[in-house]
């Protein structure tokens, strides 16, 4: 992600701020469920939905894009570029930021099906040479579920000049690049590892470069490569693609921007990034979302890898150490990332799996309950990292979440 540090570092805390804020705005079970009148596309709940996305005072927020499915029905919309005065078509691509976690744990958990790889087997068995002597074995499984003690990732611009961000959003990162700027860097003291690994939980971009690293040398292909075989096109997923640098994006597609110094909003849809980049659409990250949890992709021990929160001897899900973070239901505090995934307790009782996912200029999102009937795909363009629309659409589509 092409972005500063600060930038980065509110990213990757995104998905448990999302979480917080989402309790202030939740509607009661009643309101949450009422019924909407009319819908010029018909499907779940429309004006209330159409209300969702609608811009309010304060919205750091130029346009939306969503789609909902709701017992079959499903909604699609989006909402004006305020920036630009265009309209948002409802297929329109988007960066997909962090999202693209999940894309990349089904590659390694296929490789694990196929006996290629060992989710316990480590970094240093597959990369020999990579981790420093400070660090202790790491596993892939630590990876996945954000448990490897390693240092948050650096990659792309540095410091907190958004001109210099802007000016330099073109600039391609390599997987080994950014490993280099993490581990070994060259203007300050080699970092050493957070906390043992296995012991605590703390959600890092640095674990899914190492994971693409292995995907690379595991298979001697690309991550692109890989996945376009393994899950594009199996399901057919013809707006998703891997960008491996290409700053173009295909038409329609949502802005994103990003203000400058002045505060002037800058159109930066057109940006670098690094291998594992992607672009998608709401229809396609439906798609795959319902994939991933039917049992489409994986066979039944690596669904169950997908979804296994990292616990300890005793069977308690390890600490979270990002701050905010997992906040809900009865194990507030505790692990709430699986491989790729985050649950999310809802006060019903059952759970929303699914990943938020930022890029410059982008703050995304796709989430379903655990039997597929409410699913949610959003993505609005913005410089934010909690945008107001995504947490009332959240609210319309899945109800409070648990205390």
């Amino acid at each position: 992600m092409t972005a500063t540090g600060t930038t980065r570092r509110a990213a990757a805390l995104a998905a448990p701020v999302l979480a917080g804020l989402l309790l202030a705005v939740l509607p009661s079970p009643a309101s949450a469920v009422a019924p909407a009148a009319g819908s010029e596309v018909g499907g779940p709940r429309a004006e209330a939905l159409r209300a969702a996305i609608a811009p309010r005072a304060g919205d750091p927020v130029a346009g939306t894009v969503a789609r909902v499915s709701v017992d079959g029905s499903t909604w699609r919309g989006g909402q004006d570029d305020r920036v630009s005065g265009r309209p948002v078509a409802p297929n329109a691509s988007f960066r997909i930021g962090s999202i693209n976690k999940p894309f990349v744990a089904v590659v390694l958990l296929q490789l694990a099906a196929e006996h290629r790889i060992d989710l316990d087997g480590t970094v240093q068995q597959y990369l020999p040479g990579v981790l420093p002597d400070a660090f202790r074995p790491v596993t892939v499984r630590q990876l996945l579920n954000h448990t490897s003690g390693l240092p948050q990732a650096v990659e792309g611009v540095q410091g907190s000049d958004r001109d210099a961000v802007i000016a330099r959003r073109f600039e391609v990162q390599t997987l080994d690049q950014v490993i280099g700027w993490t581990l070994r860097p060259a203007d300050r003291p080699w970092p050493g590892p957070s906390f043992a690994p296995g012991s605590a939980q703390e959600y890092n971009n640095f674990n899914y470069r190492l994971a693409g690293r292995i995907i690379e040398q595991v298979t001697g292909h690309s991550f692109r490569t890989e996945l376009t075989a393994r899950v594009l096109r199996p399901l057919g997923l013809r707006h998703t693609e891997v960008t491996e640098g290409a700053p173009q994006m295909p038409s329609p597609h949502l802005n994103g921007y990003l203000a400058d110094g002045a505060g002037t909003p800058v159109d930066v849809s057109e940006q670098g990034g690094n291998p594992e980049s992607m672009v998608s659409t709401p229809a396609d990250l439906d798609r795959f979302l319902r994939a991933l949890l039917d049992g489409e992709l994986l066979p039944p021990q690596q669904e169950h890898d997908l979804l296994a929160l990292p616990r300890d001897a005793a069977g308690r899900p390890v600490p979270s150490l990002t701050p905010g973070d997992c906040r809900f239901g009865p194990d507030k505090g505790l692990a709430c990332y699986s491989a790729g995934l985050m649950g999310i307790p809802l006060q019903d009782g059952t759970v929303a799996w699914g990943k938020t996912g930022h890029d410059l200029g982008y703050s995304n999102g796709f989430f379903a309950s655990a039997d597929l009937s409410r699913r949610l795909v959003y993505s609005t363009g913005d410089s934010g990292i909690t945008p107001a629309p995504s947490l009332r659409l959240a609210a319309v589509v899945f109800g409070p979440f648990a205390g």
